[in-house]
């Protein structure tokens, strides 16, 4: 898989960045590109004697160099770097169209520790490992003293909080795992009891196994929002550093369960495992945590965990040039991209996951993975003293785990966490056992009204205004934030909404049209509500998207409040949303109407095709004598039968939802129209996902 994939990139890309798997040709970026990994390698093989005997630590010289070129990121009043740098011109140089931005992510300012002091202790020159302890001391200085949490992005000049929720996803992750394994090798005492001061925190306040949940890190009793983003997938993998294995392995099998519901894991789903955003890059950390903790109990359950990520992948991403993104699990779309990661990340995991250690060419324990799967020596560790801490710490916390001393003479240890959460999403493998001769079957199945589950209801825009009558209908997504169209109706070329409306005497008392990108929805809806607008038709920037062939999402906030919006917020594809701001192009002034699909102008509702509402029907067996024990209602089937077959399938639960919607409409009128912006990763977090 992996001499696919590579030799696609040589064949078809190189030496541009990466490779896009789909037109088969080469995209250029910016990379962390690895340099120092390689140099680790390439020395230990010069040390054996029987290869690389030519190498004059080139790639060190190449490491030290680029090393220089990213200081002047560090050039800041409060020590945390800028988020980019020009290799060429530095940072506030004109030439560098850098310079500007002021805030980066708490992972962008906490990531780089390996890296700057491995290469400081290889080269000799301390500026590098200096520079990158400082970044970390500010984070460590900016927690949240009552919580012991950091947020999510932090400005770089004066170290205030921009974004205040705190997790272990996109964001944050990478710092709190360079925390962990700077003490590993670098072996300073002062990056372990910081990590278990925020580890404390992060079991106290995010852990809800299985689940982590983002939350304030000022008032951390709160969580934030109800879905949880892919790269927290790492986070068992450094539960397994630590030695706690328990909630490792708890979280690992709610992450399985996931992707045998969605074939990937999307990148973000919900609380109840719902897709919230679909995409799948080809994330690796999932593999990287089923490494960890196979090699961590010896379950062979680790090994099929990872056959199914290998059948997966070549199932429903492998393409005739190399391996493409999954642009939606629900629909299996690809997308033209395959990430740097996922050549240096996902292969190495799995190759290893299936590995002995004898049959690798050196000791894989005598090596430390970076966050994008470099391995650095923990021999760095002996190269100069650590600093000193307070070494407040007891002398469990220094230890390696052991599962025998951990869980001692059980060996299903593991199974036994994991089987409580087996059928969590409600799909589940099937079992299938035969017997001969006569057995009796008593099915006793408990009968019990269920909680309706939270589905995305389609909303609809209808142009009611001569000429359109109501005849031309729009399907729209809902905001989880806002006026609730489902108890109100409310019925134009799109801003972008990001900076300061210039127009807001000419929106006021009219819908307005924003268009997706650049900033959050929820902060377009603060300057339009702000401005006057009483309510907003988001359209989507991607070119070509409609109702039909994407599905539907819930727009979000952006982890702060959004209980001051109150106007009624949509969302249109592109389609829909050309079909709108044509009918504006033509006739000036439009009147429509904002509200849930069965309310449609011109259709009739018949009270009595409402559904009545849902009921569960558990099933379990009962041996003879059992009858009594079924709590409320219960029907029993007796089966009978020479031979008997039992047979679990696999099953999906879906829910309902009602909508009770208003009656009345609002006008909305013609604004100014803006160029669709470019599209943005959903884990920037200065745009809109």
């Amino acid at each position: 898989m992996f001499d696919h994939a590579y030799g696609s990139y040589m064949k078809y890309a190189y030496p541009a960045d990466e490779l896009m798997p789909l037109s088969c040709r080469g995209r250029v970026r910016v990379l962390s590109v690895g340099l120092l990994g390689a140099h680790t390698m390439a020395d230990m093989l010069r040390q054996r004697g029987d290869r690389m005997q030519w190498y004059g630590d080139e790639l060190l010289h190449m490491a030290k160099e680029l090393g220089h070129r990213l200081l002047p990121a560090f050039n800041t009043t409060s020590g945390l770097p800028y988020p980019r740098v020009n290799l060429r011109y530095g940072v506030l140089n004109p030439l560098s169209r850098t310079g500007t931005e002021s805030d980066t992510c708490t992972a962008c300012a906490g990531t780089m520790i390996l890296e700057f002091a491995a290469l400081s202790r290889l080269s000799g020159e301390a500026v590098f490992e200096e520079n990158a302890r400082k970044a970390l001391d500010v984070l460590w200085e900016k927690r949240q003293r009552g919580s012991d949490l950091v947020g999510t992005v932090i400005n770089i000049h004066n170290g205030d909080w921009v974004r205040r929720d705190s997790g272990v996803g996109a964001g944050i992750d990478s710092y709190y795992e360079y925390l962990m394994k700077a003490y590993v090798l670098l072996g300073d005492n002062v990056y372990l009891e910081r990590f278990n001061t925020h580890y404390r925190a992060i079991m106290k306040y995010i852990s809800q196994p299985p689940l982590l949940l983002n939350v304030h890190m000022h008032n951390p009793t709160v969580s934030v929002r109800s879905w949880m983003d892919s790269l927290l997938a790492f986070f068992p993998g450094l539960q397994v550093l630590r030695g706690d294995l328990k909630p490792a392995i708890e979280t690992h099998e709610m992450l399985y369960q996931v992707t045998k519901q969605h074939k990937f894991l999307p990148e973000a789903f919900t609380t109840e495992f719902r897709v919230h955003w679909g995409q799948h890059p080809l994330r690796p950390e999932f593999a990287e945590s089923t490494y960890y903790l196979y090699k961590a109990t010896g379950d062979p359950y680790y090994l099929r965990v990872g056959q199914s990520i290998v059948e997966k992948l070549n199932a429903h991403a492998r393409v005739p040039c190399g391996f493409a993104a999954v642009q939606d699990v629900r629909t299996g779309a690809h997308e033209d991209r395959m990430d740097s990661f996922f050549l240096a990340e996902m292969f190495k995991y799995l190759y290893l996951l299936f590995s002995e250690k004898n049959q690798l060419h050196f000791d894989i324990d005598d090596y430390i993975f970076t966050t994008e799967a470099h391995l650095l020596p923990v021999s760095l560790s002996t190269s100069q003293p650590p600093c000193r801490g307070n070494n407040t710490e007891d002398l469990f916390t220094y230890s390696c785990p052991s599962t025998q001393t951990l869980f001692p003479n059980n060996p299903s240890f593991a199974k036994t966490i994991r089987d409580s959460y087996k059928y969590l999403t409600g799909v589940g493998r099937a079992f299938h056992e035969v017997h001969k001769g006569v057995y009796r079957v008593k099915l006793v199945a408990e009968v019990t009204q269920t909680t309706e589950e939270e589905e995305v209801e389609p909303l609809l825009v209808q142009l009611i205004s001569p000429p359109f009558l109501g005849r031309t209908v729009l399907t729209a997504g809902p905001a989880k934030f806002g006026m609730d169209l489902t108890k109100q109706e409310h019925g134009t070329s799109p801003y972008t909404a990001c900076g300061p409306i210039e127009n807001a005497e000419e929106l006021s008392g009219h819908i307005a049209l924003a268009l997706r990108g650049d900033c959050m929805f929820a902060a377009k809806a603060h300057r339009l509500q702000e401005a006057g607008a009483i309510g907003v038709i988001f359209i989507d920037h991607r070119e070509g998207s409609n109702s039909a062939e994407t599905p539907l999402f819930q727009m979000v906030g952006d982890g702060g409040s959004t209980a001051d919006i109150t106007i009624p917020l949509v969302f249109l594809f592109s389609q829909e949303g050309a079909l709108l701001t044509s009918a504006l192009e033509d006739h000036s002034n439009v009147d429509v109407l904002m509200l849930p699909k069965e309310r449609r102008l011109g259709k009739t509702t018949d009270k009595a095709d409402k559904p009545l509402g849902k009921m569960n029907i558990k099933f379990r067996l009962a041996e003879e004598g059992e009858e009594g024990e079924a709590r409320g209602p219960t029907l029993q089937f007796v089966l009978e039968k020479g031979e008997v077959v039992l047979e679990e399938e696999e099953y999906k639960q879906q829910g309902d939802s009602c909508l009770t919607p208003g009656d009345d409409h609002i006008p909305c009128s013609y604004g100014q129209t803006a160029a669709s912006p470019p599209s943005h990763s959903p884990n920037d977090p200065n745009t809109d996902p």
